[in-house]
C-alpha cells in the first residue's frame, strides 16, 4: 500500500516520509514518482541505512577512484533468520497476495537500494535461483543467490536467506585499484600501490603481483539512522538543508528486487534491466491468483524491543 497513499498525499502537497520498499512493483513505483515529479511536496525514502558509516564510506572511497575500476562485487546477507513463528505471525506474511514476495522484499530492501548506492550504477542485468519454503512452509522465496552483470564487465553474487543461522553480513567490492570489505560492524580498505591491470601489463614476473597496503580500517560502524531521515525530513520543510534522499530512488532496489523474483520465476534466465514492467506484473498475478493468503487471519505484535535500537529525535 505504499505507492497509492504515497501517491494521495503528494496530490495534496503533503510531505512524505516512505518506509521501504517503495513497493511491490516497478510499475507502481513509477507512477508514484510521476506525482512526485508533478507535487510541490518533499518526498524521502526511509533508507536509513545509508546512514551507517561503513556504507558511506565505501561510496566515496568508489566514487573517487579508490579502488580503480570496479570488478567484482559479493555481498552475503544471510543474517535475516526467520522462525516459523514469525511467519504465521499474520495471514498476509510470506503470500504473494498479501506480501508480493519473501526475503527480497521483506528484510533485504535495504541491500538492495545500498547495493546500487554504494557502487554507483545499476547493472545490465540479472540471474538468479530463487528457492520457494525452501526453510519453512511458506510459498514466497527464503533463500536466493543471485548474479549481476554490469555495463563495464564488472560481475556480483547477491545471496540472502532467511534460513540459515549462523548468518553472515559480509560485502566484499573489489577493483583494479583495490579492495573494500565490509563484514558486520568493521570496514577494511585495500589498495594497491599498482592498479592490477598496469601491473599486468608492465611486470616481467609471471607469478607476480602488485604490492598491497591496508589503507584503514575502521570498527564500531554507526549511523543516526531513522533520527537522521526524519530530522532530515523537517529541517528540509523549513528549508534548512536539502533532503539527503529523492523518494524517486526508491525504485532503483525494487527493479533489482523484480528482476531477481522475474529470474527466479523463469528458471535462472537472464533478465536485462529496466525490467518487463507488463511481464512482471502479468506473471505476479498469477501467483496471486493461487496465494494461501487469508485476509480473515489474526495478525500478532511481535515483541522487538532490542531488535533495531534506540531512535532519539532532536
Amino acid at each position: 500500500f505504499h505507492p497509492p497513499i504515497v501517491r494521495e498525499c503528494l496530490k495534496r502537497n503533503i510531505h512524505v516520509i516512505c518506509e521501504k520498499p517503495a513497493g511491490v512493483y516497478t510499475r507502481q513505483v513509477r507512477e508514484m514518482n510521476e506525482e512526485a515529479e508533478k507535487s510541490g511536496a518533499l518526498f524521502t525514502m526511509m533508507f536509513n541505512q545509508r546512514t551507517i558509516s561503513s556504507y558511506k564510506k565505501m561510496r566515496e572511497v568508489i566514487a573517487s577512484g579508490g579502488i580503480g575500476r570496479l570488478q567484482r562485487f559479493t555481498w552475503i546477507v544471510t543474517n535475516w533468520f526467520r522462525t516459523e513463528s514469525y511467519y504465521g505471525g499474520g495471514g498476509w506474511r510470506a503470500t504473494w497476495a498479501g506480501e508480493g514476495g519473501g526475503v527480497l522484499i521483506n528484510q533485504c530492501p535495504h541491500q538492495l537500494d545500498l547495493l546500487q548506492w554504494v557502487l554507483g550504477s545499476m547493472p545490465v542485468s540479472v540471474r538468479a535461483v530463487c528457492d520457494y519454503g525452501k526453510w519453512h512452509d511458506i510459498e514466497v522465496e527464503d533463500d536466493v543467490t543471485a548474479f549481476l552483470r554490469f555495463e563495464n564487465g564488472a560481475t556480483g553474487v547477491f545471496i540472502a536467506s532467511t534460513g540459515e543461522a549462523p548468518g553472515t553480513n559480509r560485502f566484499e567490492v573489489s577493483g583494479t585499484g583495490g579492495k573494500l570489505l565490509c563484514e558486520n560492524d568493521s570496514l577494511k580498505y585495500f589498495r594497491n600501490k599498482v592498479d592490477s591491470l598496469e601491473f599486468s601489463r608492465t611486470s616481467e614476473r609471471g607469478f607476480a603481483a602488485p604490492e598491497c597496503e591496508l589503507v584503514f580500517e575502521e570498527t564500531g560502524a554507526s549511523g543516526p539512522q531513522h533520527a537522521f531521515i526524519i530530522n532530515n525530513m523537517a529541517d528540509a520543510v523549513l528549508g534548512l538543508e536539502p533532503l539527503f534522499i529523492d523518494g524517486r530512488e526508491g525504485i532503483k532496489g525494487v527493479e533489482l528486487m523484480n528482476a531477481m523474483e522475474l529470474s527466479g520465476w523463469k528458471d535462472g534466465a537472464e533478465i536485462r534491466l529496466p525490467v518487463d514492467e507488463e511481464e512482471y506484473l502479468d506473471c505476479l498475478n498469477r501467483y496471486r491468483a493461487l496465494s494461501r493468503f487469508d485476509p480473515a487471519a489474526k495478525s500478532r505484535v511481535e515483541d522487538t524491543s532490542g531488535a533495531f535500537g534506540g531512535v532519539k529525535l532532536r
